[in-house]
């Protein structure tokens, strides 16, 4: 007996990440510029592991809250209200162990067997995964590229939404592409999620990172109060915090015994020592959050200028997120192509392949990183390109 037939076929289904295929293979070689993964190059500042350090020195390592300690969750509150001009009760709040855990304790709400959660790709593909191992299935939405970039047919969302869909998870700034939704998009969509009764998962990540100045439009902006909305977050982006493993979900109190009792049941609420962290993140990170941003905008016109500069490249600006999204004429098999780009130039990519069969003839850059890198980057990927026959 093969000892794999002991598992559930929804967790040997759960597909490999290719991304980390790529990665896993860069690592074995030396000189990489690793721009294969979502996350930039700057430490966690001292100001947020000062206070994770203190609070360990003051021994705050037993069990704590399953719903977050009452500072953090206010301090999101805090955050929301001001980043969105919406005053927010803390009682709404729900800390997790990551942004992907937010995502998986929400999935865990709507999606199980023989019922269908909707999204708009191409995304990060750890969304339909998880809706898989749920037992679910994830209906992709996939947006149109055009010269000017990814656009989305409402016409073709609204078609999607069948008997069985559950919700409808829309990241915006998204990632790969960097699609930003404006308001009025952002209207529509939900006026589809109204009428036909389903539930909307934001998720808002990168909503900070927003070229056009100040931050990209949000479901917060037209919502209504208590409306059944989850927002999924994290501190990973904004404070340099990926390694921390922190998130939060953000809904309407009525569904907060259900959250907490989903988290307990997985990992029993996130360290106090890391929660200490994440308020000293959110109560004193604003000028961060602002060169964090101010560098990415920069490196993503260093990139996108290299790229354009071949003549062979099919990419787009993005209004968001800090992704170059791109394809490379006479390229079809990306996921062979990053290999053989890591190989020859050691820039570490990630192939389309990755995000769903709408993405499958792009490439995938993490441009937030700083400047010199992003230009020698740019300079190896515009040579490569210019050599390909």
């Amino acid at each position: 007996m093969n000892p794999l037939d002991r598992l559930r076929p929804a967790a040997l289904a759960a597909p490999e990440s290719g991304i980390v295929a790529v990665m896993n293979y860069g690592r074995t070689l030396d000189g990489v510029i690793p721009l294969w993964t979502g996350e930039g190059d700057v430490p966690t500042p001292s100001f947020i592991a000062d206070a994770a350090a203190r609070s360990l020195a003051a021994g705050e390592t037993f069990y704590t809250w399953q719903r977050g300690i009452p500072e953090l969750r206010r301090s999101i509150a805090n955050y929301i209200g001001r980043t969105y001009d919406r005053p927010t009760d803390h009682e709404r709040i729900v800390v997790t162990g990551s942004g992907m855990h937010a995502i998986q304790t929400v999935i865990a709400c709507f999606a199980g067997e023989g019922e269908e959660v909707a999204y708009i790709g191409p995304t990060w593909p750890n969304f339909a995964a998880a809706v898989g191992v749920a037992g679910g299935y994830a209906r992709e939405v996939a947006l149109d590229w055009t010269e000017t970039g990814w656009t989305l047919d409402l016409d073709k969302l609204r078609d999607a939404i069948g008997p069985k869909t559950r919700a409808l998870f829309v990241n915006t700034p998204g990632n790969p592409t960097g699609w930003t939704a404006d308001l009025p998009t952002l209207q529509a969509i939900l006026e589809i999620v109204r009428e036909t009764g389903i539930t909307l998962i934001a998720d808002e990540i990168y909503g900070r990172f927003h070229y056009a100045g100040g931050r990209a439009p949000s479901f917060h902006d037209i919502m209504e109060e208590d409306e059944p909305i989850f927002f999924v977050n994290s501190f990973s982006k904004n404070w340099a915090m990926t390694g921390w493993r922190i998130g939060w979900i953000e809904a309407p109190a009525a569904f907060g015994t259900v959250l907490e009792n989903l988290i307990q049941y997985s990992i029993s609420g996130v360290a106090a020592f890391m929660q200490r962290g994440a308020v000293a993140a959110l109560d004193e990170g604003e000028a961060f959050i602002d060169l964090q941003v101010e560098r990415a905008h920069k490196a993503r016109d260093i990139f996108t200028d290299a790229l354009l500069s071949t003549n062979r490249v099919a990419v787009v600006r993005p209004a968001g997120a800090f992704y170059s999204f791109f394809r490379i004429d006479g390229i079809d098999d990306t996921r062979a192509a990053a290999f053989t780009i890591l190989e020859e130039t050691r820039i570490g990519l990630a192939p389309g392949t990755a995000f769903g069969p709408a993405a499958t003839t792009f490439m995938r850059a993490c441009f937030h990183r700083r400047l010199d890198e992003i230009e020698t980057a740019a300079d190896r990927l515009q040579d490569w390109i210019r050599r390909q026959k």
